[in-house]
Formats: structure tokens, C-alpha cells, sequence
């Protein structure tokens, strides 16, 4: 929470030093990554709570290819680097709208034993997407499991490709979360028939099990809501930002 009347997000922490430092990577996607992202170093944040959620499995599988796209890369760079340091050959794919918007592909090189990378619009890597690349990698490697993670589109596209050949595909989930203690249900997903909360039970769950529907109609939900908060915190930052300027002209 960045204010005592500000809402709840759920944001995914890269890597810490595990003393006095964390670091967290999100993209402006409405009001509160937008205040998020005006912050400056010294400001402060009202609540902080996690890790939350059940801890992501490590364990060598044997070969493992793991999937990022967008922001999600995020969370597939610690993944990959934890499954590789026991001993599991990992493969990575990355993926972004276009080189500007892709991030941490040093820090993949360094613990991918191969990065595949693909741009929306082919200004970096492969043009095309993630999944064009996993179609061939599957058939090759013929991985023990495959590990997804970013957009809803992008981690259904990976269940489809992956359920044909059968292989153990995980997903960590992104949907609406409130409390993140299992309390509030905003979280709730529909998996192998049973209703689960990500924020407790997950995030990460058995793709090939995902009610892929349910979980993208609940993420419309506020889309409403959320584009007039977005209209009104941008109609107020412009007021402020001119009567600054006016300010400054006196």
C-alpha cells in the first residue's frame, strides 16, 4: 500500500540481499504503479507484507524450459536461476512488445544454459512471440517441465502448446488480489474443477488445469473502475504540474 487509503497490489520481488534491500519490478498499469513509479529515494511506503503465497517448487527435473513475457520476466529470473542451481539444464524464452520494453536479459544469459528471445514487432531476437519459439524447443528438448509466467494470453498460448505434447506446465497466476491472506476472495481461480485462492494457494498452479475463461472475465472486472481512477489521478497531476509552472512564473 503506498498511502493509508491507497489500495492493495500484489508485485513480485526479484531478488533480495537478504539484510535491508529488495528489489521489485512492476510496469504502470493503473493509479498505483502510476504513484508507484512517481516515487524518489527517501519517500516512503505505508505497508509493505510478504512473501506471501506458497514458495515455488525447486527441484531437479532434468531439463527445464522456462517462460517469460513482459513484466514476467521478473519472476522467471529468480525461477530459473533457483532451478538451475540444482542441477537442472534450463532453457529460457523471453519475450517483450519490442527491445524497449524487455528487461533482464543480461541477468537471464548468466543463468539460462540457452536464452531464446522474441519481440512482438522484431526490433530485438526472433519477431514473432514466446510461444513460436517454444513449438520448436518442445520437439527438441522434449523438457520435464515447463515453467510460465506473464500475460494471461501469453501462459494459455503455453498450456495449449505444451498439453499436446504432455508435459508438466506450472503458471504463476495474476489475478485481482486484495488482502493477499485468503480473506476477501477477489483472488479466486477455477482449477481442475475446484475454486482456489491464488493469494494462499498459489500463485502457482497446474496450467493444463486453468479455467482460462473464468480467469480472464474476472480480470475484466474493473476495468471500468480502474480506467477512471487512471483519468482522474492523470487530470490532477496535470493540474498540479500547471500550477506549478504558474507558481514558478511569479
Amino acid at each position: 500500500m503506498l498511502s493509508e487509503y491507497g489500495e492493495r497490489i500484489p508485485l513480485t520481488i526479484v531478488e533480495t540481499d537478504g539484510d535491508s534491500s529488495l528489489t521489485i519490478i512492476f510496469q504502470e498499469a493503473g493509479k498505483t504503479t502510476m504513484e508507484l513509479s512517481s516515487l524518489k529515494v527517501g519517500d516512503k511506503l505505508s505497508d509493505m507484507l510478504g512473501p506471501l503465497g506458497c514458495p515455488t517448487e525447486i527441484k531437479d527435473y532434468g531439463r527445464v524450459i522456462t517462460v517469460g513475457g513482459g513484466v514476467g520476466v521478473a519472476e522467471v529470473y529468480p525461477v530459473s536461476r533457483a532451478l538451475k542451481g540444482v542441477g537442472n539444464r534450463v532453457v529460457s524464452v523471453i519475450g517483450a512488445r519490442s527491445k524497449t520494453f524487455l528487461i533482464l536479459e543480461k541477468e537471464m544469459r548468466a543463468v539460462a544454459d540457452n536464452l531464446y528471445v522474441a519481440t512482438d514487432d522484431g526490433s530485438y531476437g526472433i519477431k514473432g512471440n514466446v510461444g513460436d519459439i517454444l513449438k520448436d524447443l518442445i520437439v527438441g528438448i522434449r523438457p520435464d517441465l515447463v515453467y510460465a509466467i506473464g500475460p494471461v494470453p501469453m501462459m494459455r498460448a503455453v498450456s495449449d502448446i505444451t498439453k499436446v505434447h504432455d508435459v508438466k506446465t506450472v503458471v504463476s497466476l495474476n489475478p485481482i488480489m486484495v488482502d493477499g491472506t485468503g480473506m476477501c476472495g477477489a483472488c479466486r481461480i477455477n482449477v481442475g474443477g475446484k475454486t482456489r485462492f491464488s493469494c494462499v494457494e498459489g500463485p502457482e498452479f497446474d496450467a493444463h488445469q486453468v479455467d482460462w475463461d473464468e480467469l480472464l472475465m474476472r480480470l475484466r472486472f474493473f476495468n471500468k473502475e480502474e480506467a477512471r481512477a487512471v483519468d482522474h489521478y492523470c487530470r490532477l497531476k496535470s493540474l498540479k504540474t500547471s500550477r506549478e509552472k504558474n507558481v514558478g512564473v511569479e
